[in-house]
Order: structure tokens, then C-alpha cells, then sequence
């Protein structure tokens, strides 16, 4: 559906009704997958209760799509507040006076009904928010992204398994190389011409790099374990001092749901216990734990306009392409997304994804941490509101690119960018390492 002539308004409105749907049938199965009193219960003070985003889900869409764009009056004012993201932290929000399981549902399904009766009726130009059906496009992604906050949430729950999916296609093929070379020279980061694409994508401007290698594939579990098994968590000279201070406070050993029992590495995945696979990218790590494993490893974190080069730009014809396999939207071969498998792909699995430079993996699997801060490009201006991406620019974040196998294709281009504090390890975050090609000079 992502490959819809979006200058034809009925194919356009399908699109756009087709993304709607597909985020509430995902909603709908992570939010029936647990009863009223597991909707209610906060399972991390990292994260808010399930019922709280199923409620703000409605209210988002309410907020940009019937007053924004339809002009329409307020359904339920009086519960703004409590579902504005600014306004309570998520450990706050299991106190708030927040709507019931039946009636968050309900508020959900009535404004999803007035919102697909403004869609049928509206033009979808003539207006910023309407072009291209960017509000429609927005909110999509919005409840997409919500998806994947409450499937994080899902893994943080205790108890037995809930949730279910086929595993993920094994690599096969010859062994891949450990890296591959990006030669030196510019290309275009960011875009001008995606229509979905939120502010902190754009514009598009010209970066030139210098020669770099990166990793084929994503860090894997067995590769990850190397490193614990050599002592990297006892030795602070792998670790920034912020780094090992962190890792000192909150005891870190391992990556996130690791145990180690009877000489092996068990991890916990939505229920069930299992043997730590080595095939697999490794999963919830920190920013911390990632630029520690890659000095150990005498490399670096890519930067972030390292990690698009790699993902986007065509040598042959010079352009940046929309995801690294092509313009087209990802198909089930290409990228392990939208929660279809529960667990990321053996490192080396689609090779129908890679990148012109003979990358694997970029979109799907896990998100990649980045050497580099949040900032705007050159040229940022926030739109529609400041609160999606410049309020959170500076050093406190770092960049993650790639998406997860928990990331829905609309919410994942080659120019998507999510960020997260340093620290954070319940997303699905894992990294790939880089070093350069030539020695870099002082001076």
C-alpha cells in the first residue's frame, strides 16, 4: 500500500484508510491480549499503563485529525490533560483518573469512525496538514509508534507468554564479510520529497564523508558474548566515564532479560525462557553498553550520517534512494518489520534488503545506535508542533536508526530517526561498530 499513487486522491484516501486500519487491528490485538487488570497495572515505571496509550492513541487522532483538520469541537476536553505526553511522566500516570478499559475503547472506535468519515470527504490538499494526506499520514504513524511502546511494555510484563508469531527467515548463503568499505564523498541526507516524513527528516542537505568500513551485519548475540566473557563490564577503560559510571550504579552484567544458569546464557522474551541465540543481532543494550563493546572491539559507533550513507546512497547514480534496497515500500522480503516474527533475523537474513554497498539489515530487526546527538539539520524548522523532535535536541540523546522488527513499514524510511537517552535498554536496541579507513589526524 506504501507504493500508492499518492497524486490520485481515491488511491491516496485507500492508503491512508489502509494504514488507520492496520495500526488499530495491532492495537486492538496487543491491548486484547491482556485482561482489564493487566490494561490497568503499570509493569515498568518506564512505561505508562497499556490503557493509557490506548486512550491517548484516540486522543492524538481527535486532536490533529477532527479539530485540526475537520475544524470539529472538542469530544471529551476534560481528558486532555491526561493524555498529553508532557504533562504526566509515565510513572505518574497508573494515579491519573484515567479511562476504563471499556470506555478507552469505546473513545477509540468513535473517533476513529468520525475520522474515516472526514477522510472519505476531504480533499487532502490545499492545506499543509491535508497535502498528501501528511495529518492522515501522521497519526498512522503516531499509533504505529505506540504499537511498539506497548509491545516493549509487553516484554517488560511478567508472566506466561501471550503473544505469539512465527520465527524469522534463516540466513542462508555464503558466509558474509565482516565489513564492507563506503568510499569518501557527498551524498544527500535527509529529505525534501517524502510525504510522511516528520521534521527532524528534513530537508535534505549535502554531506560529504570521508572513507569508512561498517559492519555487514548487526553485532550478534555470540559476538556480544565474547565480550562479556573477556571481562568488558569490569574494565573501565572500554567505557566512557559517564559510561562506567552508569554501569557501576545500576549493576549492568549483561545485556537487558540476560541470566546467566547452569554455564549458559538464558534471556527472557515476551514469556518465554530460552537460550540466548548467537545467530541473532543482540537486543536491549544501552548506548553505553554498545560504544563500550565497540572500543573493546578497536572500532567506533557509526555516526548517524555514516549509517545513511551506508543505507541510502546509490554510488552508481550518485541519488539517495528511499530505503536501501530501492524506492519501493518494504515487502516481507526485504525487512524484519512490523512485529511479524516477535524476534530479530539471523545476522546475514535478507539479502534482497541490502544496500547498494552490500549491507545487510539497515531497516528492521533491531534500531542501531549512533555516535551522534539529537540535533535538527541545517535548516530545521519544527512542524507541526515543537514538542515531536526540537525540544528534545542536544546532548542528552542519541540517535537510533534502522528501525526494529517491531516497527511497522510506515513508520520506517531510510531518513527515520528515533532517539533515546543513553541509558535506555527496554527498547529493542541493538548496533553495528564502524572504524575508518584511513587514520584520522590531529590538527
Amino acid at each position: 500500500m506504501l507504493n500508492a499513487d499518492r497524486t490520485d486522491p481515491a488511491l491516496l484516501r485507500e492508503l491512508i484508510a489502509g494504514e488507520l486500519l492496520a495500526a488499530r487491528e495491532r492495537t486492538a490485538q496487543l491491548t486484547g491480549a491482556v485482561d482489564d487488570a493487566e490494561l490497568v497495572a503499570q509493569h515498568s515505571p518506564l512505561m505508562s499503563p497499556l490503557v493509557w496509550d490506548l486512550a491517548h492513541i484516540g486522543n492524538q487522532e481527535e486532536l490533529w485529525l477532527l479539530r485540526n483538520v475537520g475544524g470539529r469541537d472538542p469530544m471529551h476536553p476534560e481528558i486532555d490533560p491526561l493524555y498529553d505526553a508532557f504533562e504526566h511522566p509515565r510513572a505518574e500516570r497508573p494515579r491519573l483518573p484515567l479511562l476504563p478499559p471499556a470506555e478507552a475503547r469505546a473513545y477509540a472506535h468513535e473517533v476513529r469512525g468520525r475520522v474515516l468519515d472526514l477522510l472519505a470527504a476531504s480533499p487532502l490538499e490545499g492545506a499543509p496538514l491535508l497535502d498528501a494526506g501528511f495529518a492522515f499520514g501522521m497519526i498512522a504513524q503516531h499509533e504505529q509508534q505506540h504499537d511498539e511502546t506497548m509491545l516493549i511494555t509487553h516484554q517488560l510484563r511478567s508472566g506466561p507468554a501471550v503473544l505469539d508469531a512465527p520465527p524469522p527467515p534463516a540466513a542462508t548463503g555464503a558466509p558474509l564479510a565482516p565489513e564492507v568499505l563506503v568510499p569518501a564523498g557527498p551524498f544527500t541526507m535527509g529529505t525534501d520529497t517524502e510525504p510522511w516524513a516528520l521534521d527532524n527528516e528534513r530537508p535534505a542537505h549535502r554531506v560529504d564523508l570521508p572513507a569508512f568500513w561498517l559492519d555487514t551485519a548487526p553485532v550478534s548475540n555470540g559476538a556480544y558474548r565474547r565480550f562479556v566473557a573477556d571481562g568488558g563490564y569490569d574494565e573501565p577503560r572500554w567505557w566512557t566515564p559517564e559510561g562506567w559510571a552508569h554501569r557501576m550504579s545500576a549493576g549492568l552484567e549483561a545485556p537487558l532479560f540476560w541470566q546467566h544458569d547452569g554455564g549458559q546464557w538464558l534471556r527472557r522474551r515476551f514469556g518465554h525462557l530460552e537460550p540466548v541465540p548467537d545467530e541473532e543481532p543482540v537486543l536491549h543494550v544501552s548506548w553505553y553498553e554498545a560504544d563500550a563493546y565497540a572500543r573493546w572491539a578497536g572500532r567506533r559507533l557509526p555516526t548517524e550520517a555514516e549509517w545513511e550513507k551506508a543505507a541510502r546512497h546509490d554510488p552508481v547514480s550518485g541519488r539517495s534512494r528511499r530505503f536501501p534496497w530501492g524506492d519501493a515500500a518494504p515487502g516481507p522480503e526485504h525487512a524484519n518489520l512490523g512485529q511479524r516474527h516477535l524476534r530479530p533475523a539471523p545476522v546475514g537474513a535478507y539479502p534482497e534488503g541490502e544496500s547498494p554497498y552490500g549491507v545487510r539489515q539497515l531497516i528492521g530487526d533491531v534500531w542501531e545506535w549512533t555516535s551522534s546527538d539529537f540535533t535538527g539539520y541545517p535548516g530545521f524548522a519544527a512542524w507541526p508542533y515543537r514538542e515531536y523532535s526540537e525540544v528534545f535536541f542536544g546532548p542528552e540523546y542519541k540517535v537510533l536508526r534502522g528501525g526494529s522488527f517491531a516497527v511497522a513499514p510506515v513508520a520506517c524510511r531510510g531518513t527515520f530517526r528515533n532517539w533515546d537517552y543513553p541509558v535506555r535498554r527496554q527498547i529493542f536496541s541493538g548496533f553495528r561498530t564502524a572504524r575508518d579507513a584511513e587514520p584520522r589526524t590531529e590538527g
